[in-house]
């Protein structure tokens, strides 16, 4: 199977899905910001192993107290993820801390602070 194969990309947009409900609805760590959100997925294409790209709105403790939450609970999320979705392999999870979300409104800030 190629990397971008319309299989994949089933599976990834699934994955992401199904992990953003979980995430958001399922896991009661403290540690987790309410305000987090799974940006994108990349599962390998034999299954085996998963990207998941993790949004966090607030500062940087919080970030990395949601990225530890998250790396905490990842057996618990992935028998979830084994049950709502029937996959051969259920893939091994890694959770990345994306900041393009931050990166694109301070560039925004910016880019208004000089056109005043």
């Amino acid at each position: 199977m190629r990397k971008n194969s319309i299989k994949n990309t089933r599976i990834n947009g699934e994955v992401l899905r199904e992990l953003s409900n979980i995430i958001r609805g399922e896991i009661k760590d403290p540690r987790i910001n309410p305000m987090t959100s799974v940006v994108a997925v990349e599962v390998a294409p034999d299954l085996k192993s998963c990207k998941a790209y993790i949004s966090v709105l607030g500062d940087e403790e919080s970030q990395k107290n949601t990225i530890a939450g998250l790396k905490s609970a990842e057996g618990y999320i992935r028998t979830k993820l084994a049950k709502t979705i029937n996959l051969r392999n259920t893939p091994e999870i890694k959770f990345i801390l994306d900041q393009s979300i931050e990166y694109g409104i301070n560039m925004s800030k910016l880019i208004d602070d000089v056109n005043k």
